[in-house]
């Protein structure tokens, strides 16, 4: 884990699994937070029930040792298909980790003009960068 994003996580964080198959890391001041608002929602829906366990059951605290690393357990090295080498993208609130050869194939989708449509459609949901 580099060092800034060492600073941002403090010395414990929560390493949980994440949307296209990556593993999501929060601060526990961010992680907090995401409970707070899953738990002023109904859980009467099932697809709030469904995500509510994908996201959280997994999810388990994580710190680093004196070189950087972290131990992520081999149930979420598993679903992100992490055998050795990683990628750490820092994304808004969130550090994502992805085997390496995932971020290649999901980096290797984008292109510009697909991108222009995403940004359209996300400036449409009041979205702007």
């Amino acid at each position: 884990m580099p060092v800034k994003f060492r600073e941002q996580l403090g010395e414990e964080f929560v390493v949980t699994k994440g949307l296209d198959q990556c593993l999501y890391v929060y601060s526990n001041e961010e992680w907090k937070k995401i409970e707070d608002n899953f738990r002023e929602r109904p859980m009467t829906g099932k697809d709030q029930r469904k995500f509510a366990r994908f996201f959280f059951a997994g999810a388990v605290t994580c710190e680093t040792d004196k070189q950087g690393r972290i131990l992520v357990p081999s149930i979420l090295r598993e679903f992100a298909g992490i055998e050795k080498d990683v990628v750490l993208a820092g994304v808004m609130n969130r550090i994502e980790i992805w085997s390496a050869e995932r971020w290649s194939d999901y980096a290797g989708e984008y292109d510009e003009e697909e991108m222009d449509e995403v940004a359209e459609k996300m400036a449409e949901l009041g979205f702007g960068i």
